[in-house]
């Protein structure tokens, strides 16, 4: 589809339910780092990729409770800014956590999936 047209004088209203996506949850429960706080995410998919994330936040201090589809997360006790070798390196898309650890840290050591370690840091 190219395009949608609404034609009529008439209020749109209703509900869809969109299923989880890994390529959506992902960026987003990297996001929950900048918070400090609670986050509560709803229909995630059970996925390996969602899994490695998972630990990866708790590895840096995050609590994470998991409940069917429903993640909630805590971000307010991040006592680490060095993502695990071997946790990232399981997953190309664990860089997706260096913006949210530099904006709130001010650095982040992390490595490559290939192995390489990189340590970054700006002033704030």
């Amino acid at each position: 589809m190219e395009k949608l047209i609404v034609e009529g004088g008439r209020k749109l209203s209703g509900e869809i339910n969109v299923h989880g996506a890994k390529n959506a949850v992902l960026p987003i429960l990297a996001a929950t780092i900048l918070n400090g706080r609670e986050n509560v995410l709803t229909n995630c998919p059970r996925l390996k990729d969602v899994e490695i994330m998972l630990k990866i936040l708790t590895s840096i201090g995050c609590k994470v409770k998991q409940e069917g589809n429903v993640i909630t997360l805590d971000s307010s006790n991040i006592n680490s800014t060095k993502i695990p070798e071997k946790l990232a390196a399981e997953m190309r898309s664990s860089i997706i956590f260096v913006g949210p650890m530099l904006a709130r840290f001010g650095k982040v050591s992390i490595s490559y999936p290939g192995g390489c370690v990189m340590v970054l840091a700006h002033k704030i």
